[in-house]
């Protein structure tokens, strides 16, 4: 049997669109790994965004994996193209690794020509969308609605709260998948689970290491009887 590694990664602004949280994309390289006699030596899971010039600089878990991905001379399975990203230039900056990259839903006879040729597609819808946006705003702009920060700081900063709240709920909800599935491991303690998923390579809201503070901040928004 085959070797590779499984990198996994959600960004909390577009999990809810993409419908492809942590769990789901386990799943998917499972299947994929079993149906072509694969052996995942590890999995990565990043939290982070895919778009950006340097984005290749950022993600520690992706370069984590690339690092052991040479060494152990297999490649590197991801579910979908797009989490990776949905830039070719992050894409052609993988390419020049050298490392082999697998795509659960495109299957191992995507080549890279192939690879890029997808990430062109899923670039130009990217902007397609970016500037349908900005269409629309210029539009609600020019029938008189004010757009932008408000004047009021007491309303910017109340709106600055609820927006914090939302992202650390969008977290905390691709996040507690994760522990839900550590718990019924038998981990059911805060340190145990802080512990658990650093093993797993999950990294907190911050990219950070986790915490029993930060274990029991994303179970308060679940249930205050995890507490």
């Amino acid at each position: 049997m085959t070797s590779a590694v499984a990198y996994y990664r959600v960004s909390t602004q577009r999990q809810g669109r993409s419908g492809l949280g942590i769990e789901a994309q386990r799943a998917a390289v499972a299947r994929f790994a079993e149906a072509e006699g694969m052996i995942i030596l590890q999995e990565f899971t990043e939290i982070e965004t895919g778009k950006g010039a340097d984005a290749l600089d950022r993600p520690p878990q992706l370069n984590a994996a690339l690092a052991l991905a040479r060494q152990t001379k297999c490649p590197v399975v991801v579910a979908k193209l797009d989490r990776l990203s949905r830039e070719v230039a992050f894409i052609a900056g993988l390419m020049v690794q050298r490392v082999p990259f697998i795509v659960a839903e495109l299957g191992v006879d995507a080549d890279p020509f192939m690879l890029h040729l997808y990430a062109a597609l899923a670039e130009k819808e990217r902007r397609l969308i970016s500037e349908r946006t900005k269409a629309a705003l210029a539009s609600r702009k020019t029938t008189g609605l004010k757009l932008g920060n408000p004047t009021n700081t007491a309303e910017a900063a109340a709106r600055g709260r609820k927006i914090s709240i939302r992202e650390a709920d969008r977290f905390a909800q691709t996040v507690l998948p994760i522990i839900a599935s550590i718990q019924r491991s038998g981990i059911t303690s805060l340190r145990g689970l802080a512990i658990a998923l650093n093993n797993r390579r999950v990294r907190t809201a911050r990219n950070g290491q986790w915490q029993v503070s930060n274990v029991r901040n994303v179970l308060a928004r679940q249930s205050p009887t995890l507490l």
